[in-house]
Formats: C-alpha cells, sequence, structure tokens
C-alpha cells in the first residue's frame, strides 16, 4: 500500500517532522505520491462540461493541478475525432475514469481498454449503482478492484463515505480511496464531515483523496480541513461564470485547508475565552 507521500498525519512521523521544521515549509515541500509519482498538486482536475477547449485549458493552468481525469467510455480514444484529449497539456498525468460503467465486469473491461489506449496503469474506478443519484455500488466497485489491482492497474475507487468499504478496499490493494463528499455534480459540499473525519482517524496512513459533490472554494477547504489528501473536482469548476478563477480559488483553498489541518485548530468551546490572559494585568 502506497502511503501520502512518506508523511503519515497525526503519527509519530509527523511529529518528528514538524519538530524540526515550521508548518508552512512542511506543507510546502511535502509531496503527494499516487502509483509512486509524486505531486506538489493536490487538485486533481476534470474535463467535461466546459464551454470550449479554450475555455478548459485556461482553467486547468489557473488550477496548478499536475493530474487530469477522462472518462474512457466518453472519448474517442484512437484519435478519430477531435477531442479534449487533444487540447490537454502534456504534462498532466493522466487518470483515466470508468464513468457510466454499472458492473464490475464492465468496469473491468473498460479499465482494460483505457491502458491499452493511454498506456497507464492508473484508474479511476467507478461502478454506478443507481442512475438516478449516481451513488456507486460498492460491491461490485471492490470486486472490480480486487480484479484490476491483481492485474498490476492502479486502482483509485469512487464509493460512499464508508469506513469499512475503505478498509476493505485498501486490503483489495487500493493504494488510495475516494469517498464522495455529495452526489455527482451536485455542489451539496461535504454532507457527512463527520464520516470523513472518521476515515481519517481510523486510517491515519491511508491516502484519501475527496471526490465529487465539492461546490465551491470553502467546501474544498473544508475537506482538506478535515484531513482529505487531495480532492478530485470537474463541476465546480466548469460550470462556474469563470472557469479559470474558480479553478485558481480551488487551488488556493486546498493548499489553505491543507495548511490549516497541519497546524492543527483551536478546541472549539461553549464560552468565550479572552485573547489576552488576565494573569498580570496592571492594577
Amino acid at each position: 500500500m502506497l502511503y501520502k507521500g512518506g508523511w503519515s498525519v497525526g503519527s509519530r512521523q509527523h511529529a518528528e517532522y514538524n519538530s524540526s521544521m515550521s508548518t508552512p515549509a512542511l506543507a510546502q515541500h511535502e509531496k503527494f505520491v499516487i502509483g509512486g509519482r509524486p505531486f506538489t498538486s493536490r487538485l486533481i482536475i476534470g474535463t467535461g462540461k466546459y464551454r470550449s477547449f479554450e475555455e478548459m485549458k485556461a482553467a486547468h493552468r489557473a488550477s496548478g493541478a499536475e493530474m487530469v481525469t477522462v472518462a474512457v467510455r466518453r472519448v474517442p480514444l484512437d484519435r478519430s475525432s477531435e477531442s479534449f484529449l487533444d487540447h490537454l497539456d502534456p504534462s498532466l498525468a493522466i487518470l483515466p475514469n470508468t464513468a457510466g460503467c454499472y458492473t464490475a465486469e464492465e468496469a473491468i473491461r473498460t479499465a482494460r481498454l483505457a491502458r491499452e489506449a493511454l498506456g497507464t496503469d492508473l484508474i479511476k474506478l467507478e461502478v454506478i449503482g443507481d442512475q438516478t443519484t449516481l451513488f456507486p455500488d460498492n460491491e461490485q466497485t471492490l470486486e472490480a478492484a480486487r480484479v484490476l489491482a491483481k492485474e498490476g492497474f492502479v486502482v483509485l475507487p469512487y464509493f460512499t463515505d464508508d469506513l469499512i468499504m475503505a478498509k476493505k478496499l485498501l486490503d483489495a490493494g487500493c493504494p488510495a480511496v475516494m469517498p464522495l463528499a455529495a452526489p455527482i455534480g451536485s455542489g451539496l459540499g461535504i454532507q457527512n464531515p463527520a464520516n470523513l473525519r472518521i476515515m481519517r482517524e481510523q486510517l491515519p496512513d491511508a491516502t484519501i483523496i475527496v471526490d465529487a459533490g465539492v461546490g465551491t472554494a470553502s467546501d474544498a477547504a473544508i475537506a482538506m480541513e478535515l484531513g482529505a489528501d487531495a480532492v478530485l473536482m470537474n463541476t465546480a469548476i466548469a460550470e462556474a461564470r469563470d472557469s479559470a478563477k474558480m479553478a485558481e480559488a480551488m487551488k488556493l483553498a486546498i493548499e489553505a485547508g491543507r495548511l490549516a489541518y497541519l497546524a492543527g485548530r483551536m478546541s472549539k468551546r461553549l464560552y468565550a475565552s479572552a485573547s489576552s490572559p488576565i494573569a498580570g494585568v496592571l492594577q
């Protein structure tokens, strides 16, 4: 299992690093690792719903992202016609996804096609269980993950924010898990913060990527403050009035949220607590 760049936030390792390095310096130098490849950006972007290729490219540049997800079943992999694949920055790592698959068998077949066509072992595994909500079918997802992991894929599974399923997916060989924040494309933000917080506390060394439901910058910041290692988003940027500005806002929000998580927030109190101590006040 791959861990988040060798850093185990909340663990003894993190405490050792934090004691010898300032928090801003720590956040600046740590790496986010997937499939053995280090990334500086913790924002993963998409390619759908943009009003034009130029708008997509501008948003990608503004986001600072280093990885982009691509729906395998919605693009001509043989390049027989123009698509967003022809407009992606070549420096971006491509994360194919199995969007539109409703069975494990379908997702496995799509993943194999993606590896052959795009030359990558990375796969964002999606097996949808309901057409209206687009909620994932966790059982089918787990079944597909087991097969693909054995075939050498770097499987990043999209699933409901369920701790037990997260453990099973990690045990199946997934180097990271991708719990949803809210239904895909809803923009509702983090609906179950307690679930994400529990997942982070119970799986301190796992890589957790919040996927689906982020609507604006504050949602992304909250996800990171809860301990997520990264956030994947598409609609929130693509459907913003100014996609490039929203992409930059998301970049900054993720950086701020990560820094706040590493810094450790103050405890919440029911009553006021004076900013200036009473002891030593001149009479």
